[in-house]
């Protein structure tokens, strides 16, 4: 069963990394959430967060051991230097389910985080240059991928490119996804093309 979660951390670039790296996270994307200016875009973000979207495979991780990744890898109370909307820490959820996860969660922490909490309601996916940003610093490897995707929309939200994401950013190494990828529900010819791409691709 799948589940979806909306996370602002700072900038979304090293989150959409970290949690793209996590097996269980089956796709991620980046985007704005948690105000209310229609349309939002990077340059007019109006009261809106960078955030980034994670649906992830409840059978394999839990929302609990997301949310402590998440307060175990930003700082809710000075973010990047800044205060203001744009890097707000951020807890989007999208059912009453997850607030019960959140709240026994927070129960686990020694002292309350500065972290905002609100019910889903809107979520403005970010420009293409901003998806899967690590990935992009290897112009060859995305030439690759390209081969293995009908679209780039179908790359950009693609499992594959979230784990090489988290890896061009150095959250995962190529052993380790190697090994995941043999215990993906695909056929052997799908995963052995998988395989020879990403092992050709100079890290």
């Amino acid at each position: 069963m799948s589940d979806t979660i909306t996370l602002g951390m700072g900038c979304f670039w090293s989150p959409d990394a970290l949690f793209g790296s996590v097996p269980g996270v089956v796709r991620t994307r980046t985007g704005y959430a948690g105000g209310t200016t229609p349309a939002p875009t990077y340059r007019q973000m109006g009261d809106h967060s960078e955030t980034v979207e994670l649906e992830y495979n409840t059978a394999v991780v839990s929302l609990e051991e997301l949310l402590r990744l998440f307060w175990d890898n930003h700082n809710p109370y000075n973010i990047n230097g800044y205060k203001g909307r744009q890097y707000q820490s951020l807890l989007i959820y999208h059912h009453e389910s997850q607030l019960d996860a959140i709240q026994k969660v927070l129960k686990e922490r020694e002292t309350a985080p500065d972290t905002e909490i609100q019910p889903y309601t809107m979520f403005w996916e970010a420009e293409d240059r901003h998806q899967k940003y690590y990935l992009h610093r290897y112009p060859q490897a995305v030439d690759a991928l390209n081969g293995l995707y009908s679209s780039r929309d179908e790359l950009l939200s693609s499992t594959l490119a979230a784990r090489l994401n988290g890896l061009a950013k150095g959250y995962t190494n190529l052993s380790r996804l190697k090994e995941e990828i043999g215990g993906w529900d695909i056929d052997s010819g799908e995963g052995e093309r998988i395989l020879h791409v990403i092992t050709q691709i100079r890290w």
